[in-house]
Order: C-alpha cells, then sequence, then structure tokens
C-alpha cells in the first residue's frame, strides 16, 4: 500500500475525528484500486481494522462512518487480513450499520444511506471471503434481516445502491450456504424476489400469464438490467432444487407467473449488446430451474407482441433462445458453462412439447439436401451443433449431442441420417443404442420430410461420415495384366498360408493376436 499503515493507526489511536477521517480520506484514495498486498504488513492491516472498529463504536458522525467503512472494505478484500473483521461483536456492528440486524419486530429504520452502502460492501466481501463470517451470518439471521428491507424496496427514496448491494448479500449468501438459502426460502424469498424483478422491470400484464411486453418501447437501463441481474441470481439459488420438489398448486403457478416474466425477460434488450447477453444468459439460467411443463409460456398464443409464428403460437422468444445459442457456439470459449444451460433449456422444452420441437427442428434441423459435405462442415446450425459432438469437453459433447437426438424424436436412423455414426457413436453407447432403435422418449409417429435430392443419393452415403463421398481411384489402373496376374496369386497365396496354417504363417515369435492383425492389415 502507498501509505504508511504506521501514519494510519497514528492517527485512529489519536481519537481526534477531524485527523481520522483526513487520514483515512487520502489512505482510500491511494488505495482504491488496490487488490494485491504486501505480506510483511499483515499484521499492521489487521490493527487497522481493530482500530476502525473501536471507532465505529464512538458516536463521530456519518461522514466519518463512511469514510471507516470505506477502509474495511479496501482491507476485506486481503483474505489474511480478515480475523478482527469476522469476530461476533464485528459482524453485529457491520449488520446494524447495514440497517441488517435482525429483531423479532418490523424493519429497522435505516440510517444514513452512505453508511449502509458501504456497510453492505464490507459485508459482501467479508462473506465471500471468509466461512466463519459464513456461518455467523446464519446464526445472526442476517438473510431475515435482508428480506426485511426487501419489502421496501418499491419505496422510490430507496437508493438503488442500497437495492443493489441487498440483493448481492442475498444471492452470496444463498450460493455459499444451504442453510442460509433454506433461510431465504422459509423467508418466502421466492415471493419476495418475484415481485422486486415485477417491480423493476415495470411489468404490466395483459393476462394471467402474459407480459403486456412493448418491443418498441425503450431499452432497459444500465441500472435496471444490473438490478435486475442480481435478482435473477438470488431468484437461481432460491429456486435451485425446485424440480426435486412436491408441486402443489401455489407452486405451480409461481412457476407459470416466473415463467411469464422470463419470456418477458428474453424479449428485452439492454442499452448494449453485451449486457443485453449477460440478462439474457442470467435468464437462461434461471430457466433451467423451472419446470418444463410450465415452459409453455415461451410460445404462448396469447403473446401480442410477436412477429415469428409457427402453428398460431408465437416463437420470438424461442428464436431468441436459438440466437442466444448459436452466438456462444460462435464465441468457441467457456462452452461448458456459457452454452450448456441454454441447450438444456431447449432441450427439456423440446420434450415436452411437440410445437416447440418442431420449430426447432425447422430451424436446426431442415430437410436434408446438402449431402455432398460432412455433417460437420459447413456454418449452419446443425454443423456447428455436429461439431460439438466430438468436442473435448464432455459436457458439451454430451449436451449437444442429446438436443440432436431429441430433435431426431430419439430415432437413430434419424439421428444418423444427419450426423453419421462417427460423431454419434459417443450417445449411442450411452444410451446403448450402437445396434440401432430408439431412446425412451415418447412421440408421435414419424413423417416422410426426405427431400428429392436425399432420396435420389441415399444408397451412396457413407453411413460413418454422414455424406456422399467421391469415389476411390482403382489401385489396378495403370497395371499391365502380367502385373494384375502377380499380385492376384500373392493374394491368392496369404489366404492359402492363413487357412491351412495361421501360426505357421505367422511365423514362430508371433501370437495368435499378432497374426490376426496381420491378416485384417492385409485385408
Amino acid at each position: 500500500m502507498d501509505r504508511a499503515p504506521a501514519a494510519v493507526l497514528k492517527a485512529l489511536e489519536s481519537g481526534n475525528k477531524e485527523g481520522i477521517e483526513r487520514v483515512l480520506q487520502e489512505y482510500n484514495r491511494q488505495n482504491s484500486r488496490t487488490f494485491t498486498f504486501d505480506q510483511n504488513e499483515e499484521e499492521e492491516r489487521k490493527k487497522i481494522c481493530d482500530e476502525i472498529l473501536k471507532v465505529l463504536q464512538k458516536d463521530l458522525g456519518p461522514s466519518c462512518q463512511a469514510t471507516c467503512l470505506e477502509t474495511i472494505r479496501i482491507l476485506s478484500r486481503d483474505k489474511k487480513a480478515l480475523t478482527p473483521l469476522t469476530t461476533r461483536p464485528a459482524m453485529l456492528a457491520l449488520m446494524r450499520l447495514a440497517g441488517l440486524e435482525y429483531t423479532q419486530s418490523s424493519a429497522q429504520e435505516m440510517p444514513n444511506f452512505s453508511v449502509i452502502i458501504e456497510a453492505l460492501k464490507c459485508l459482501c466481501n467479508i462473506v465471500f471471503n471468509s466461512e466463519k463470517a459464513q456461518q455467523l451470518s446464519v446464526d445472526f439471521k442476517l438473510v431475515s434481516g435482508a428480506c426485511e428491507r426487501l419489502k421496501v424496496h418499491r419505496d422510490k427514496n430507496v437508493p438503488r445502491e442500497i437495492k443493489f448491494f441487498d440483493l448481492r448479500l442475498l444471492f452470496l449468501l444463498s450460493a455459499l450456504r444451504m442453510d442460509a438459502r433454506a433461510q431465504l426460502k422459509e423467508e418466502q424469498g421466492l415471493l419476495l424476489l418475484t415481485d422486486i424483478l415485477e417491480n423493476t422491470l415495470d411489468i404490466k400484464w395483459s393476462d394471467k400469464y402474459v407480459v403486456a411486453t412493448d418491443r418498441k418501447g425503450p431499452v432497459l437501463s444500465n441500472e435496471q438490467a444490473d438490478l435486475s441481474m442480481e435478482v435473477l441470481k438470488a431468484l437461481f439459488n432460491v429456486t435451485y432444487d425446485c424440480s426435486q420438489q412436491q408441486i402443489d398448486e401455489d407452486r405451480a403457478h409461481q412457476n407459470r407467473h416466473l415463467a411469464a416474466i422470463l419470456c418477458h425477460c428474453l424479449l428485452l434488450k439492454t442499452q448494449s449488446e453485451g449486457k443485453t447477453e449477460e440478462f439474457h444468459s442470467h435468464t437462461v439460467n434461471l430457466l433451467n430451474n423451472i419446470p418444463a411443463s410450465s415452459l409453455d409460456l415461451l410460445f404462448s398464443p396469447s403473446i401480442k407482441c410477436g412477429t415469428v409464428e409457427y402453428n398460431g403460437k408465437m416463437m420470438d422468444a424461442v428464436e431468441v433462445l436459438l440466437s442466444f445459442m448459436e452466438n456462444r457456439i460462435d464465441k468457441g470459449s467457456n462452452l461448458k458453462e456459457g452454452l450448456t444451460p441454454v441447450l438444456s433449456v431447449l432441450t427439456e422444452c423440446c420434450r415436452v412439447h411437440r410445437d416447440m420441437r418442431k420449430y426447432i427442428r425447422s430451424r436446426v434441423l431442415p430437410p436434408l439436401k446438402d449431402v455432398k459435405n460432412r455433417p460437420e462442415i459447413g456454418t449452419t446450425l446443425r454443423n456447428k451443433l455436429v461439431r460439438l459432438m466430438t468436442h473435448i469437453d464432455t459436457g458439451v459433447k454430451h449436451t449437444s449431442a442429446e438436443f440432436l437426438f431429441v430433435l431426431c424424436k430419439e430415432s437413430v436412423d434419424c439421428l444418423l441420417k444427419y450426423t453419421g455414426y462417427g460423431n454419434a457413436a459417443g450417445l449411442l453407447a450411452a444410451h446403448g443404442l450402437l445396434a440401432g432403435g430408439r431412446g425412451d422418449g415418447q412421440y408421435s409417429e414419424d413423417e416422410d420430410t426426405d427431400t428429392e435430392e436425399y432420396k435420389s443419393v441415399k444408397s451412396f452415403i457413407n453411413p460413418i461420415t454422414g455424406h456422399v463421398e467421391d469415389p476411390m481411384p482403382n489401385p489396378m489402373d495403370g497395371m499391365t495384366e502380367e502385373q494384375k496376374e502377380y499380385e492376384a496369386m500373392k493374394l491368392v497365396n496369404m489366404f492359402d498360408k492363413l487357412s491351412s496354417n495361421p501360426r505357421k504363417a505367422a511365423g514362430p515369435d508371433k501370437s495368435l493376436l499378432e497374426c490376426s492383425e496381420d491378416a485384417l492389415m492385409y485385408w
């Protein structure tokens, strides 16, 4: 650090409010972007934290408190200096300053906003970096205190930063601790967070499960997008294991209500392409936690803003998912985290919803015309997905293959037609279908969608590579009749030796296995 810790300690020990504030402000200014710390000054940083906690016990006013908390926020980036900040008194003090100290009464009156914001930032850092702090947060019911404040998030007077860091803290706790996630569920976190998402996005309903989306309206502001993404992340945690729970009537309603909001999210844009993709990424992650039976709302015929129609249903949200998927494939980096969630959503929807499967198949696996090129060669969505079937990452390979398999109604013959046996072998082995047949899914009868171009060359397609190969040159071209006769006699003699005494033909030092390999090589 640029500012000597000794000078900071001296100012803190003096007890002079003006001196403390002046020295810490300079310290904070010099180290605002410091994330790597000098290990030789570790003890001094711990002492600074200790002294600041003592100062915070005194009534030195909001300005000095906020400055002290800013210093703690900077120091809490260092995991090795957290010991003074992860004691019971320290955590309780920070919760009190953040306005999140849980009581059985109604929510606490908010102290100064700048103090709350800095205290929340400190708690986020400390909880993220310390398992002890996570345990104390559960003991002190920090989640319950945060949920109390969620109830006043609709108040326009509550600063956006407080809302943001309330949600960030809830996300961290529910991601890092199962018992914190359980507390969030007990506090009706799903309903609270869904309400905040509706309010943040200014949602208006045109039907019970249909949001009145205006695609010609203004895009989401950066503030709306950032806040919404924090809500989506917290909602992901609170719904993470919902597919394994009993779904009663209330929960089914909540799932469909949330699915309708997520459909609206897919149709929204933000002020930049990068932020729109990030916003849609969190939406897709959460869609994975909604039972596929509720995701028919992604293509509801009641959607009024749609422009892509299929069988009387609007497929605009589905089209967004397909574009999102292709964009992630084209980027080619971090495919496991970036691509597999959207592939999983599309796969499960296609298993359950016939219209969605038929529409997606028309986009991904249209009637086959190009049989001159290998299935993995080209720029179509089919080509890109087939290339992923042999990806080095097992998760990417499996999800892409499973997606195509479901689009083919789990028919081995249909899958081989579009991908070739070589690309599909891994999936077929996993399903025990190397000899052909169908998977366990229930689908309607197959329709004949073969094009005339495909039918005319079907018998010439190599089933391994999935395309029509150029004819191989005749190895006897250019030979004289004498040479042809000589090669033929060599082959006859080899067969004669192998059939009469394969071990002798292979030689005295060769095993039977090696002899068989030689015979295969001659073939």
